[in-house]
């Protein structure tokens, strides 16, 4: 089963997080496929979910809308009934139990959704890798999931440092994206990328990819 889960992890898309010393900085690319189709190229997968946290998605798109949904409203009640915003443990760990929930009914499509979630609280910068299985890790550095992760992680492991700006985050991640676009057919059609600072949350990047010859 854990095989099957982790083969499934590996297809359609490239997302990635990085821990920088004034934040954090999430991207992805913009390809949508069902299998060797390509279903939207100017996919959105990067969404807020408070004003502080943010998550990408990968996986069975249905699932990945419905768990965003469900743990945006499930954050809102819980500012509402503490009257205080979730930590990005609190919201970490909620979602992850919404994934494992979620891969454990029957179905005759398997719903199966990884996340990444990376945000700021009183306490600082979090980033979070939350697995198809509904397990759960901090990361202190790095962190790609989807089918061109395999080829980002080669870029990343030769090029990321501690010390990194935002601003220079920003631009590992488009190399990485390149590289992951140029190996993965899953991945492809654009890049996009937001910024977590202290002053907020910003799309620092977005652009789209024309993938036609002109004469």
């Amino acid at each position: 089963m854990e095989e099957r889960l982790l083969e499934k992890a590996k297809h359609g898309t490239t997302t990635l997080g990085l821990m920088c010393r004034d934040g954090i900085v999430l991207a992805s690319e913009k390809r949508a496929t069902a299998g060797y189709f390509v279903a939207e190229k100017r996919s959105e997968k990067i969404f807020k979910i408070t004003d502080n946290l943010l998550i990408t998605t990968s996986g069975t798109v249905s699932d990945a809308q419905l768990l965003t949904k469900l743990i945006r409203a499930e954050l809102k009640l819980k500012e509402v009934r503490t009257d205080r915003e979730a930590s990005a443990k609190e919201a970490a760990n909620l979602l992850a139990g919404l994934v494992y929930g979620n891969i454990r009914k029957y179905s005759l499509i398997p719903g199966v959704t990884q996340f990444l979630l990376a945000g700021q609280d009183r306490e600082g910068f979090h980033l979070y890798d939350v697995f198809v299985d509904g397990s759960i890790m901090e990361c202190d550095d790095y962190v790609a999931s989807g089918s061109g992760s395999v080829v980002a992680y080669g870029v990343l492991e030769a090029m990321y440092r501690k010390d990194l700006t935002v601003k220079e985050g920003v631009e590992l991640c488009i190399k990485c994206l390149n590289a992951a676009m140029q190996r993965d057919i899953g991945s492809g059609n654009g890049i996009i990328a937001y910024t977590i600072t202290k002053e907020g949350i910003k799309k620092a990047f977005d652009k789209d990819i024309d993938a036609t010859v002109k004469p």
